[in-house]
């Protein structure tokens, strides 16, 4: 159980960084592994992994912009019979 999320003002070749080390990490076999702030959490995805990818975007009559965003998420079962083996492995 838990959940950690972090926001950060980033360049585009920032972001593109960030995601090209996700994406080596899940093309291993191991842990998958977020730093989030002074915190790190380790996770081990599944095979194989549902992966849902959304681009939006958001107006309003009256609005002088548009609010649009690109949103990925992979989500995953493991194996839990306790809250302990269900909890996030958090490193800070």
């Amino acid at each position: 159980m838990g959940e950690l999320e972090t926001e950060a003002q980033k360049s585009r070749s920032e972001v593109a960084a960030s995601l090209r080390g996700l994406a080596e990490q899940l093309d291993g076999d191991g842990d998958v592994t977020l730093e989030l702030g002074e915190t790190t959490v380790a996770m081990t995805p599944s095979e194989p992994i549902p992966f849902k990818l959304e681009g939006e975007s958001d107006w309003s009559e009256g609005d002088t912009e548009a609010k649009q965003s690109i949103e990925f998420e992979l989500v995953w079962w493991r194996e839990a019979h306790t809250a302990d083996e269900g909890t996030l492995d958090i490193r800070e």
